[in-house]
């Protein structure tokens, strides 16, 4: 008898979203978030220049765990350079992700 009356209860609809005005600053938050962004971009470009030439000096001084560490940076760099430039697209997909539960 109470399982039917658990399977018949329904919870109340909530619906809530982002409220871009809720709070003062978030337009000056948006812009701090877009320069973290381009200095983080920047900073993988700077690793991979950086990683590149390791790579190249241990390959051209027969060091092979020289160049073995600047290919690992390279693809550490590479890996920063597009977290960097999908975090907009990767919290959007987990949102979208989430209002679907």
């Amino acid at each position: 008898m109470v399982a039917a009356g658990l399977a018949t209860r329904r919870d109340p609809d909530i619906d809530i979203t982002p409220n871009t005005e809720g709070l003062p600053g978030i337009d000056q938050l948006k812009v701090i978030v877009g320069a973290i962004m381009n200095i983080g971009l920047i900073l993988a470009v700077v690793a991979l220049i950086i990683a590149a030439i390791v790579w190249a000096f241990g390959a051209n001084s027969s060091n092979p765990h020289l160049a073995g560490r600047g290919k690992t940076g390279i693809l550490v760099a590479a890996a920063a350079g597009v977290v960097c430039g999908a975090a907009v697209a990767l919290v959007n997909f987990g949102w979208d992700l989430g209002q679907q539960i």
